[in-house]
């Protein structure tokens, strides 16, 4: 559904502002303009964001008013993702102007949709993160060439850069497209700035960002006869008791390059970042694969950048259930302790 109940709307005949109080059905809802209730049609009213956009652009190519004959005047603008083009799917945030204490034009809010534009349906777990923790959360399905609205987010939130987290599935399943699909896009506070100005220059009612473009393939992996394997020496263990086979873990990985490589002064900071991140990775599939209750990785202070990169990974990571960068006697603020989710 398009519109939810206490959306601000307007009516496209008379540009007429009011708000939404009551849905008829899946064509038609009751709004309010003035004190005055009535039913409109749904492509009779459009978000006044969206006719701002549309007026500015007509202003822009016509200033001067001229008199128009009915067989002249243009067909109706079709709303987005009528165009039926396949072009993946979409995570659309729309953008909910008003007015600062300088009449300046500054964003309230975002309301959020995910935006299929391809010809398959699907369905989807949503995830909205904030700081590692989930803000909200919803199952669901969308049509093809649909789109499907998921909440509103503040402006202000996007500046604890957060995170969208999606898994989706095929509605009807295909014997050779994958199970499932996940993905995420986390959005920071300067990009979603040049976002918004990026669509005020090109004159477009959203901010879009590209969740997929082609449901992906299912992925076979080759088979062996482990009895074989096992005839020519090779070591072959069940798979109820593979953690006794693996690698020891560790409740604490200091990942400072000198305790990983002796030879690391020619490495550029590059390299020694990829050669930080491959180590700490390691680890983390130890613990998990160990069901540890608890991980520390120690990444220093420095410009961060380590420590940045690795809240990054966890908070993509479903085993994760929290995760803290604090003061602590033996590392400072230099450490962060992993806490698990079995």
């Amino acid at each position: 559904m398009k519109y939810q109940i206490g959306d601000d709307i307007i009516v496209l005949h008379s540009h007429e502002e009011g708000k939404v109080i009551e849905f008829i059905n899946d064509k038609m809802v009751m709004i309010e303009v003035r004190g005055v209730k009535f039913p409109a049609y749904m492509d009779q009213i459009d978000f006044p964001y969206f006719h701002r956009f549309t007026k500015k652009k007509i202003i822009e190519e016509k200033p001067k008013p001229q008199k128009k004959f009915i067989d002249q005047l243009p067909k109706e603008k079709p709303q987005p993702n009528q165009i039926k083009t396949d072009n993946g799917v979409w995570l659309s945030l729309i953008p909910k102007f008003a007015l600062d204490d300088f009449n300046d034009e500054v964003v309230e809010l975002f309301k959020i949709y995910v935006v299929n534009k391809t010809n398959t349906a699907y369905s989807f777990n949503y995830i909205q993160k904030i700081l590692g923790d989930d803000h909200f959360e919803l199952k669901n399905e969308v049509l093809p060439f649909h789109d499907f609205y998921l909440h509103d987010i503040s402006f202000e939130a996007f500046t604890d850069n957060p995170a969208f987290h999606f898994d989706f599935a095929l509605l009807n399943p295909d014997k050779l497209k994958a199970s499932h699909y996940e993905t995420n896009i986390k959005v920071k506070g300067k990009q979603i700035f040049q976002k918004i100005e990026e669509m005020k220059e090109k004159n477009e009612p959203s901010v879009s960002f590209l969740l997929f473009e082609q449901y992906p393939d299912k992925v076979y992996e080759d088979k062996f006869e482990l009895s074989g394997l096992a005839a020519k020496g090779f070591k072959v263990y069940e798979a109820t008791k593979i953690r006794q086979h693996l690698e020891p873990a560790r409740t604490v990985i200091d990942l400072h390059i000198e305790k990983l490589s002796d030879n690391w002064k020619h490495l550029s900071n590059f390299e020694i970042l990829t050669l930080q991140l491959k180590e700490f990775e390691k680890w983390y599939e130890l613990a998990v694969a160990h069901h540890q209750s608890n991980l520390i990785i120690i990444h220093g202070v420095g410009k961060g950048k380590l420590k940045e990169e690795i809240h990054d990974i966890l908070k993509t990571k479903k085993e994760v259930k929290t995760f803290i960068n604090q003061y602590d006697s033996r590392f400072g603020y230099g450490a962060t302790e992993i806490f698990f989710q079995f």
